[in-house]
């Protein structure tokens, strides 16, 4: 694991608590994201935990994900849905985690993470659609490669999902099987290379698939 945090007392602990437990071993630390992507090439490290403000760390994580590299990024943040958080979600961050949590939180998180889960909580799901419907987000019009490749029903499907609609909720409106719209939705995600279902949230509203004004109407 490789730990990214610009507070040398906060790394420092973080180091200590990580290498403690039985099943997890730093690698290296950083304290900015240019460094932390020179030590992702050198030393492969599964999961980085990174701070997202530190200095780089938005462009860091970019550069991590368009690498190829299989390091998921587990982001600490102070703010569980800031503007930060929200870019990082659109970048391919594997989720976050509030640096006030609890210990056996974040060794949990990690573990999930370093297993292939993504740590994004319903609550958390609720709270970024929640966001974007105030207008509290800033959306940038923006056509992701592989849009055109969806059907119209996997269209709908990104655009119910935008809404936040649970996959139940979703096939009970287009009268089809919960499987059937996780199926959409699996496709979905492999046509615009997203890896979690937070950041299916945020294409549905930069793609301009789902337009606030609209969605408040019909609340």
């Amino acid at each position: 694991m490789l730990v990214v945090d610009d507070q040398p007392l906060f790394r420092a602990g973080l180091v200590a608590l990580l290498n403690a437990s039985p099943d997890m071993t730093v690698v290296g630390e950083a304290a900015d994201g240019d460094t932390a992507v020179r030590l992702v090439e050198s030393l492969c490290p599964h999961v980085i935990l990174m701070d997202i403000r530190l200095p780089c760390g938005l462009a860091a994580l970019e550069r991590v994900v368009a690498s190829g590299s299989s390091a998921r990024v587990l982001i600490l943040t102070t703010f569980d849905l800031d503007e930060y958080v929200h870019e990082a979600l659109r970048l391919g961050a594997a989720g976050f985690v509030l640096k006030e949590s609890e210990p056996a939180r974040l060794l949990a998180a990690i573990s999930a993470v370093a297993s292939g889960e993504m740590q994004f909580s319903p609550t958390v799901m609720r709270r970024l659609v929640a966001a974007y419907l105030r207008g509290d987000v800033p959306v940038a019009p923006w056509v992701p490669a592989g849009l055109d490749e969806l059907t119209g029903r996997e269209r709908e499907v990104l655009r119910l999902v935008g809404t936040g609609l649970t996959n139940a909720a979703i096939a009970s409106k287009l009268t089809v099987t919960e499987g059937t719209v996780k199926t959409h939705l699996n496709r979905v995600m492999t046509k615009l290379r997203l890896t979690s279902r937070a950041q299916a949230v945020v294409m549905a509203y930069e793609s301009g698939l789902v337009i606030p004004q609209a969605v408040a109407k019909t609340a």
